[in-house]
């Protein structure tokens, strides 16, 4: 339950079309949905601004259509699924279609994917995501996706890494224009600082696990955009493109 939710149920007991009785009925699964497995948190859209998400890993196809259907039952922003199976997509699927809520949106990330049901309402903001290599495109797919979600249009700009930064210079117009920049690199993770230093938007730096064997499987990058000489650059987790996703929508209004 978000907090247009909350409102329309308030008029509607005000106005008679809601029994005070059905509302506390309601109410009663307002902090979370406890379905044995899991507790599903309906409260976190009103704390946070943006509802729970789904991660897929260490589920059963069957956990996660359940979640899913709660989420998408009981509250009225997007619902995302993230990191999943073919098998977990495909039951998720159904079980939302089953129950009405139509088709997700599935955007294919390697072995994994991203499904979004329900995306917010368009809002503001033009949003860079960037890619040192093509081989960080699975990572910078999970950002893309998971702000389409929050109602973001991001444009991705690929393959502009260090070693080649002529490729990045050539869109520094873009740069110049942009209201946040989300960076995807492995290797050394050095495209943070560049972007860093040529951009005022906020920077969100997303160290992947791409690179030969001193890259360390995403360490190295993750320590060198912590350690920037651009002031102000965010980093996330390695491979975490679904969190840089989420701390712009956190920056921006």
């Amino acid at each position: 339950m978000d907090e247009s939710t909350l409102r329309h149920l308030l008029a509607d007991v005000a106005d008679g079309t809601c029994t005070p009785d059905d509302a506390v009925r309601r109410l009663r699964r307002l902090p979370f949905a406890d379905l044995g497995f899991a507790r599903v948190d309906h409260h976190r859209a009103l704390r946070q601004g943006m509802g729970e998400a789904v991660y897929g890993p260490g589920k059963t196809p069957e956990h996660c259509a359940a979640i899913v259907v709660e989420l998408l039952t009981e509250g009225t922003g997007p619902v995302l699924l993230t990191r999943a199976t073919t098998a977990q997509v495909a039951a998720a699927c159904d079980a939302a279609r089953t129950t009405g809520h139509g088709e997700g949106a599935v955007t294919a990330i390697g072995p994994h994917a991203t499904v979004a049901w329900r995306p917010a309402p368009a809002r503001p903001g033009h949003v860079l995501v960037l890619t040192a290599g093509t081989a960080d495109l699975p990572v910078a797919d999970e950002c893309r996706a998971t702000l389409e979600a929050l109602g973001f249009r991001p444009a991705l700009l690929a393959d502009c890494g260090v070693a080649g930064v002529h490729r990045l210079l050539a869109s520094a117009a873009d740069l110049a224009d942009a209201d946040a920049v989300v960076v995807v690199a492995g290797m050394e993770g050095a495209l943070a600082s560049v972007v860093g230093g040529v951009t005022p938007a906020p920077v969100v730096a997303v160290p992947t696990s791409v690179g030969y064997g001193a890259a360390l499987e995403g360490v190295t990058a993750l320590l060198a955009m912590l350690s920037s000489c651009a002031s102000g650059v965010t980093v996330v987790g390695i491979d975490n493109g679904f969190g840089a996703a989420c701390a712009v929508a956190r920056l921006l209004p």
